[in-house]
């Protein structure tokens, strides 16, 4: 009856999640196009969280979180766009659309200078507000007397900062906290992007010309080159339309990362919006997550991430006293950790990259600001097991055990034994 009732319990998720499709989703909210550009606020839950089983108390938090939204990153990725625009303007081959877009884009282009990859005011607020809520939600653990806190970022500037604006409000919420935060080369080899043995090889034999094939069937250019361009023979024998539409797409869906920057969406439609967003989640999904065309090897890419979850969770939970571990670092490492962890759906594995976007969403998964975060409960009594709850971006998910009798809480020693065979397998 138990499992049953589980099997049936999953299945309802399934549905909810997959009832609004993702066109749907995008026509709704076009900035979701954005990928992993995503502006994390504007998909914000309603925070109604499954309560914790009678007399269990939250006292160790885990967590991996992404810097919040930057400056795109690319010695070249603004010029890109500026230079076939400039050549037209120089000949008079601009519409009058093409010229406002040009003039706008060269106003914009001024306040990139030095700032390429750099976290924007709105990924810094992203970070205060995710701070704010975990010391809201979880009282019991940030709000106690002295709990100690060990923040940890790769050595990448955004990332830091994201780390100092959560622990700002983690502060600001507890004055007696203890806050320890470190940054060093010597911990990129978890908290980065280390590609080793079959997952290296998996993902250099990726074969890039099925990618580029699915990207050009997706893109199609006439269009815009007619909202851009006033001769359309100079276009065509001038421009490489299809890269100026890609180029010129991930410089617009950005501008949602700066509190300054230009609406610029009316240049696409809906469909183009939506077909330049499935190029990027198939991309996404070959090259980082579970996925057939890449070995289903992808995310081993975080076997000593997921391993140190593992292991400082073991230290902490024996410690038994409120504790928090905060990791900072990249949307290549939160993707792939959710699909290794199982986290939802995340770790789907679909044959058919023209029916992914049926089934697998990235949106979801890596927007700016991303978080996966743990949960550990213990009893009041002091006896009984130990659970966790994971959280995805705030959202309550399932994980890959027997639940308990309450969804979305699970038995740690479940838990841990089935992430600790799956990588002893690997």
């Amino acid at each position: 009856m138990k499992k049953l009732l589980t099997i049936l319990f999953l299945a309802a998720v399934v549905l909810t999640m997959t009832a609004q499709t993702a066109r749907d989703d995008i026509k709704a909210n076009p900035w979701l196009a954005g990928s992993n550009y995503v502006d994390y606020d504007r998909q914000l839950p309603d925070f109604k969280y499954t309560p914790a089983p009678m007399d269990y108390v939250p006292f160790y938090f885990s967590h991996y979180g992404r810097h919040g939204s930057r400056w795109l990153i690319g010695d070249d990725i603004y010029e890109r766009v500026l230079r076939p625009l400039r050549k037209a303007d120089q000949q008079g081959k601009l519409t009058a659309v093409g010229q406002q877009t040009l003039s706008q884009l060269e106003q914009f282009n001024k306040t990139t200078a030095l700032r390429l990859g750099d976290l924007t005011t709105v990924g810094e607020r992203q970070h205060h507000g995710i701070g704010k809520r975990i010391a809201e939600h979880f009282p019991e653990i940030f709000k106690s007397q002295g709990v100690a806190i060990d923040a940890r970022s790769t050595v990448v500037n955004r990332c830091i900062l994201s780390m100092v604006a959560e622990c700002e409000e983690l502060m600001a919420a507890n004055p007696t906290a203890r806050i320890h935060n470190d940054v060093s080369e010597s911990l990129q080899y978890y908290l980065n992007q280390p590609r080793e043995g079959r997952v290296k090889e998996a993902h250099n034999n990726i074969d890039r010309r099925a990618l580029g094939e699915f990207s050009e069937n997706k893109t199609h250019p006439e269009r815009l080159m007619k909202l851009l361009f006033n001769d359309q023979q100079w276009a065509a024998d001038s421009i490489r339309q299809g890269a100026l539409m890609r180029h010129l797409f991930e410089v617009v869906i950005n501008m949602q990362s700066h509190d300054d920057g230009i609406d610029m969406l009316h240049l696409f439609t809906n469909d183009e919006l939506y077909d330049q967003w499935t190029i990027a989640n198939a991309s996404w999904y070959v090259r980082y997550a579970n996925a057939p065309q890449s070995g289903n090897t992808q995310p081993y890419s975080q076997y000593n991430l997921l391993k140190n979850f593992i292991e400082t969770a073991d230290t902490c939970v024996a410690l038994g006293k409120p504790q928090a571990t905060m990791r900072f670092g990249h949307e290549v490492c939160v993707m792939p950790l959710a699909c290794i962890m199982e986290l939802g759906t995340c770790n789907a594995s679909i044959n058919d990259l023209n029916q992914l976007d049926r089934y697998w969403q990235n949106y979801k998964i890596f927007p700016m600001g991303c978080n996966i975060q743990l949960i550990f409960y213990k009893p009041t009594s002091g006896k009984g097991d130990i659970l966790v709850k994971a959280l995805l971006n705030e959202r309550e998910v399932t994980l890959p055990v027997e639940p308990t009798g309450t969804p979305y809480y699970y038995k740690w020693t479940d838990l841990r034994k089935y992430w600790t065979d799956k990588l002893a397998k690997f």
